[in-house]
């Protein structure tokens, strides 16, 4: 079962919507899956139905809401991605944070005060780290996270499991930056780095043409093998 639900922010003052898969029975944990620039869109949407078909409670907070709520694009229309561009840029990633906060208390009363994990992707990626360094989330998974080099000066604050994939090819995270990443997370027993050679950003996603089948179905054995341990 899915659809639509609402989440308090944390000051309680506004509510967001947020999109919701439901397993079959009784959820096992509750993943919070973050999207890309592109909104809660059917891409999203279905990354959230495959959890609730492993028996997670998936939830997808609308992370635009504050500056355009609603928000649906297509990363392979042109037009789209420009638009995509323009609302990042005024998307503030210290508010957002927050939101997921809100987002993770309001699942861990939905699964009974049980544990919560969170994967991203792009916007998301980045997103997923600073919920590893600023909130409880029990084990955080980040998609070829843009900006995360320069917020490794919070990286002594990760207390609970964190994996991150990156692209080879990524033109917006380039090898130095992957680099400089593995560096400063070297000695964190909690960080894992997997790096995929021959791919792009964006190789993870369900659909479309960025799309790289062989890289995506090893990344998400990962997160899958990644979460069963750590949200049981």
């Amino acid at each position: 079962m899915a659809g639509m639900i609402d989440i308090k922010t944390l000051d309680g003052a506004e509510t967001f919507s947020a999109y919701c898969a439901r397993p079959a029975g009784t959820p096992k944990a509750a993943i919070i899956v973050i999207q890309e620039i592109f909104g809660v869109n059917p891409g999203i949407r279905a990354k959230c139905d495959h959890w609730a078909k492993l028996g997670y409670l998936a939830l997808a907070p609308d992370m635009f809401w504050r500056v355009q709520p609603g928000v649906e694009l297509d990363p392979d229309v042109p037009e789209e991605l420009q638009e995509a561009f323009g609302l990042m840029q005024k998307y503030d990633s210290d508010v957002g944070i927050r939101d997921v906060e809100a987002t993770i208390r309001h699942a861990r009363k939905m699964v009974d005060g049980g544990k919560v994990g969170i994967v991203g992707y792009c916007l998301g990626g980045r997103t997923a780290y600073l919920a590893a360094t600023r909130t409880d989330v029990d084990a955080s998974v980040g998609y070829y996270g843009g900006g995360i080099d320069t917020m490794l000066h919070e990286a002594h604050a990760i207390a609970n499991p964190l994996m991150l994939h990156f692209a080879e090819l990524d033109h917006f995270i380039t090898a130095d930056k992957v680099a400089k990443i593995e560096a400063a997370l070297a000695d964190n027993r909690h960080a894992t780095i997997h790096r995929y050679p021959g791919v792009d950003h964006g190789f993870a996603t369900e659909t479309g043409k960025r799309r790289s089948d062989a890289a995506a179905k090893l990344a998400d054995s990962r997160t899958e093998a990644f979460f069963a341990e750590h949200l049981k």
